[in-house]
Formats: C-alpha cells, structure tokens, sequence
C-alpha cells in the first residue's frame, strides 16, 4: 500500500493512500482520549464528547446539514482507548469535508443548551444500553472484577449515570481543550485524491489550529492478580449466562497475535473448538463466543455464552475449562492453525479493498506507532507458532488470573 505521510507545525500527523476506483473520499480523525482517560468521578465524558462533537462548531452552527447537502456521510465511536471520527463525500465536494472536521477541532459551539441536549441522548443511551436492556450491566460488574487500578475498569459509557447528570459546561471546555488538538490527533484521508491535493486542503484547514498542551499520559498501573475474583447476580433475565475473562497482554505486546489466534481457535467459525464441541455436538450451550479486548494497555481474553436448558452454569464453567486445559496440555496441530490464520489474511485483504475502512486503520497504525505497519498484521499473525501458543495458553488460562461471573435468571 502506498502511504504518504506529513506532519504539520502544530503537531497533527496526516497519513494518505490514493484510489482511483472509487469516486468517493474519507477522512478519518482519530484523537488520542478515550474512557482511560478520564477522571474516575468524571467517566462518560469521552463518550459525551462524541455527542457533542456534533452539536455544532464556532463558525457553523449545524454539522450534518451541509455534509448531507454535499452528499456525505459520517458517523463516530468511543473505546477506552480512543475517540474516533470518519466522513464520505464525493470527491467533487471533498473541501467541505476539511472545512466541517477542522471547524470542529478548533472549537465547539459550547452553550448550556447544546450541553443539556446532548447529555439527555446520552443518558438516555446509557438506560437503555446498561439498566433496560438483558444482561446490559455485565460491563459494569466484570470490569471492576478484572480492574481494580486501571482506568479500564469503568465502561466506556461511563461508571455512573450521575457522572454525566452532573457534568458542568466549565468541565467540558477543560475537557475539549485538553485534549481535542491537532497534536493529538491523526488525520487519514484516502479515496479519490492525490497527495497534493490532501496536503494543500490540510495546510489550509487545519495548519492555522494552535497546538495545545496536551498533558503526558500517567496511569495507574494494574498489580498482577493473584486469586481468582468470582461473582454471582440474579438478574430478570430470560436465561443464565456465563462470563469468564483471563488478564492479558497489551496491544504492542509480541504476544498480543498469540492471543487473538487463541481466541479464534476457541470460538471463530463453526468448526471453533469451542462452538463444534460444547454448542453442536455436546449441546451445553446454545451460544458462546471468545474475544479478546485488543486494547492499548493490558487486557482481557474473553469467553461468554448461555447454557443450554438443564445444563447448570457449574456444568458450564467446567466444559469450558476443560477446553482451555487441552490448548493448556497439547499443541495446536498444524492444520488448524493454518485456518485460522487463512481466514484472518483474507478478512485483512478484503476489509482493506474499502477505501473507508483503509481511512480507519490507517489513522489507528498511525496513532499507535506508523501508518507502514498496516501492511505487516499478516505477517504477525503468520509468526505465530503452535509452541507460542501453548506457552501463552499455559500462563494465561491459570485460575489465579482469571475472572468469573456468573449471571443467574432470577426465580420470580
């Protein structure tokens, strides 16, 4: 992939890939604040600002209207790592594009009612999400199991409804200010452009932002977990569920691949240990699934599911452990291994055709060491040996570092 790359005096770094066959061109900001970076009296403000981020900018009051009148899209997303903004637009109109995202890195339009606006959307969302929806808590109950320092262990929603109920506009200019700036920020733009012409739109929009201090990044960090931690609530539920995660390592990690090999052969596809042997053949369950975080910092190696009628979610846990004892015992053999990493190039290849999603992770390889390293996840993956994966399945899956939950339907 060819990638072109500058970054500009105050501090913003814009990473560009050229494709003519489409008409269309994205632009993609990925600022460096996410729900780890929040106070722990002060969570949701990240998420917030991904509400606010629409409600208008200093110099145009209302933000999708003249993106939809240039025939543009747009949508956004929060993690515990990042904040994340994307648009499409026809490549005739691609200045509107520069023009809307730079307004709203410069300044919001920040005014009690546009505060108060976006604040109800939020709550509401955390009602519906977290205390209406089954089994909407499970964030709020496993990441204070698994987290007792880290920023990680509250949603990225935030841990309490209260904390954006009494969010104060003074509070949220602190927050834009402190952290929505060119310099910690990453602009991808890819589609039917050239590079002069990215580099002549930026220079223009976004060169004239300030650079602000952005403050060093300092978090606690998460002591080794020395016991098992377990839990169990009865919830109105239609059915029991199962929770289970196990520390691991760190997104820059050389074993992160490991692990999300790992998960893969545990539950990716039909012919997945976990879903071949304890959904289909053995019928414990009637679904599991296992993922990893993929967080910047250490993270988790999850494994959920619901059992099956009659089946205990003793019975349950003990299946699994069971599985992750083989993977802890024996060796991946050669053939499954391979599938897995057959099917990871191919969802990379064919994710990487979408001049968007190219835009996307561009803009994340960008911010967590260089846009080039997009073109090396195959090869990562590829490196993964069966005796990596017996190493890291052996000092993962110990009972001293894992979390457990079990979430009962109540008896009404």
């Amino acid at each position: 992939m060819k990638i072109n790359k500058k970054i500009f005096d105050n501090g913003l770094r814009l990473v560009h890939n050229e494709d003519t066959s489409t008409q269309m061109v994205a632009l993609n900001i990925v600022y460096d604040v996410g729900a780890r970076d929040e106070h722990p009296e002060h969570t949701g403000f990240a998420h917030l600002f991904e509400h606010l981020m629409f409600g208008g900018s200093v110099h145009i009051p209302d933000y999708d209207a003249p993106l939809q009148l240039a025939g543009g899209e747009n949508n956004a997303w929060t993690n515990n790592d990042i904040t994340n903004y994307y648009l499409t637009v026809p490549k005739s109109n691609v200045e509107i594009g520069f023009w809307l995202e730079s307004d709203r890195m410069l300044e919001l339009a920040f005014s009690e009612q546009s505060l108060e606006v976006q604040r109800a959307v939020v709550m509401e969302e955390f009602k519906q999400r977290c205390l209406n929806q089954p089994y909407g808590d499970v964030g709020h109950l496993l990441r204070p199991l698994a987290y007792q320092t880290h920023p990680y262990r509250w949603p990225t929603i935030g841990k309490d409804l209260s904390h954006i109920a009494n969010a104060t506009l003074d509070e949220v200019k602190e927050f834009f200010f402190r952290f929505y700036a060119p310099n910690n920020a990453v602009l991808a733009v890819t589609g039917n452009i050239s590079w002069e012409e990215t580099v002549r739109l930026t220079e223009k929009w976004f060169a004239p932002i300030p650079r602000r201090n952005v403050p060093v990044r300092q978090l606690p960090q998460e002591v080794v977990q020395t016991a098992e931690r377990r839990q169990t609530v009865e919830r109105n539920v239609p059915l029991d569920a199962l929770f289970m995660a196990y520390h691991m390592c760190s997104r820059e990690d050389a074993d992160y691949y490991a692990f999300d090999i790992l998960s893969d052969i545990l539950s990716n596809g039909r012919s997945s240990r976990l879903t071949r042997r304890l959904v289909q053949e053995q019928k414990l369950f009637s679904s599991l699934d296992a993922y990893i975080s993929g967080t910047r910092d250490a993270g988790l190696l999850h494994i959920s599911g619901k059992p099956s009628a009659g089946v205990s979610l003793e019975q349950a846990e003990a299946a699994v452990r069971k599985e992750l004892e083989e993977l802890k015992s024996g060796f991946v053999g050669e053939q499954e291994l391979e599938k897995v990493k057959n099917k990871f190039e191919s969802t990379q290849i064919f994710g990487n055709i979408n001049y968007l999603n190219v835009a996307t992770n561009l803009a994340w390889f960008e911010l967590t060491g260089q846009a080039e390293d997009i073109d090396r996840e195959v090869d990562n993956y590829r490196s993964v040996t069966a005796e990596q994966l017996h190493r890291v399945a052996q000092q993962t899956f110990r009972d001293e570092n894992g979390i457990v939950l079990y979430y009962q339907k109540e008896n009404l």
